[in-house]
């Protein structure tokens, strides 16, 4: 059986305000003719479908217009579980109408841990491989909330309410397993070892719900993960893997290979692995140095052969404040309709003084007031400049806000 594994699509984000619509729709057409091509008979979706949990009509619509289209491949089977970014409810609440396309939705943690096992047949109607299809656990599902625990206590029972929770399947995976069945399950969480990039928000307190390679159960022929986007194997285990996004959804994700996994399963066990590259339609960059630089970095960018404008982020280094830098990059790229620029900077070579080198002899910080302390963090940030009046009356109003909620 051959198995195609990915994740984290994020339909309907947003970079810097920015529309990714175009981005995803390229995706989900060449995965479609992908999974022709490839003769993929199940698809396995490791979390994150949506960006938020109340996705846009748009997103949606990606969504579904998807899955119809996936009717007419040789697909016969989608798994689909929830990730820490989509909402049970809204995954959830066609999946009773999706089983008769074949097309299997665990949102969320289900009532008994059964629902979770999916069996996968042939056009015979034999069992040809098991999937664990684990989605997202939230606190509430795998453990109960200890008042004055620590945090490593609260750290310890985390993981083992996730380890349970995979512990729990094997019982009800031997009889498959008896049968040399091969068995796939599916994560979506933070394992210990894996590279995060920017755009992955912490779905737990610090390392919170991190578990090792070596805490998956050895039943288990692979595992398909999601939430980090950087492709990657856990721990150098072969068989425990992130896909990773299939496009880059942050800057930090520039350099970043992205791909999706194409699984053979022969003779009850996993054969071969291949990573199949998704062609990028939009390039993202970063640039870095003075304004000669960036000029020189803007004027000769070649764009080749991508679909769409590339977007490019600006680090400006600089010793004073540049007060027309946006209208200077934008003269950098008149006539230029192949890079858009959507989020630039500027970065002070000058070291800065720290608070205390500011501070005159035997005066301590705690001896100031808020207020100079912020006065004096303002003349550090901004030597330059000479007038705070703007700053330091926001900074008023949000000491008497913060007084009022304190007194209710």
């Amino acid at each position: 059986m051959r198995v195609l594994h990915t994740s984290d699509w994020h339909l309907g984000k947003r970079l810097e305000q920015c529309e990714r619509t175009d981005e995803h729709q390229h995706f989900l057409d060449w995965l479609v003719q992908t999974i022709q091509e490839q003769q993929i008979e199940l698809l396995v979706i490791a979390g994150d479908i949506f960006d938020t949990g109340s996705p846009s009509n748009t997103a949606l619509k990606q969504y579904y217009d998807f899955l119809w289209h996936m009717r007419q491949t040789c697909c016969r089977d989608i798994v689909i579980i929830g990730g820490n970014h989509d909402s049970v409810s809204t995954l959830n609440a066609p999946k009773e109408l999706l089983r008769y396309f074949n097309v299997h939705v665990v949102g969320g943690a289900t009532a008994t841990i059964q629902e979770e096992i999916i069996p996968i047949t042939d056009k015979t109607g034999q069992v040809q491989l098991v999937v664990c299809a684990v989605p997202f656990l939230r606190d509430k599902d795998i453990r109960l909330s200890v008042p004055g625990e620590t945090y490593e206590e609260q750290e310890a029972r985390l993981k083992r309410g996730i380890c349970a929770h995979y512990e729990e399947l094997v019982q009800h995976i031997q009889p498959y397993k008896q049968q040399q069945i091969p068995v796939l399950a599916t994560g979506h969480l933070f394992a210990a070892g894996g590279s995060a990039s920017d755009s992955e928000k912490e779905i737990h307190v610090g390392n919170l719900g991190q578990i090792c390679g070596d805490q998956f159960p050895l039943e288990f022929d692979y595992v398909a993960l999601g939430h980090l986007h950087r492709p990657q194997k856990v721990n150098g285990f072969q068989h425990i893997r992130y896909s990773g996004s299939p496009i880059p959804l942050s800057f930090s994700e520039v350099e970043d290979r992205k791909i999706i996994l194409i699984l053979d399963f022969e003779e009850g066990q996993l054969k071969q692995l291949e990573e199949i590259e998704v062609p990028v339609c939009r390039k993202l960059i970063r640039f870095k140095g003075d304004l000669d630089k960036i000029r020189t970095h803007l004027t000769t960018f070649d764009n080749g052969t991508h679909t769409y404008p590339a977007w490019a982020e600006i680090q400006v280094e600089t010793e004073n404040f540049i007060h027309d830098l946006e209208n200077q990059l934008a003269g950098f790229l008149q006539d230029k309709n192949h890079l858009q620029i959507i989020f630039s900077r500027q970065t002070r070579l000058i070291a800065q003084q720290t608070l205390d080198t500011q501070l005159p002899e035997m005066q301590s910080l705690h001896e100031l007031l808020p207020k100079e302390v912020f006065r004096k963090k303002c003349e550090s940030t901004f030597p330059t400049e000479d007038n705070y009046d703007d700053l330091l009356l926001a900074f008023d109003e949000l000491m008497e806000l913060m007084h009022q909620q304190e007194g209710t």
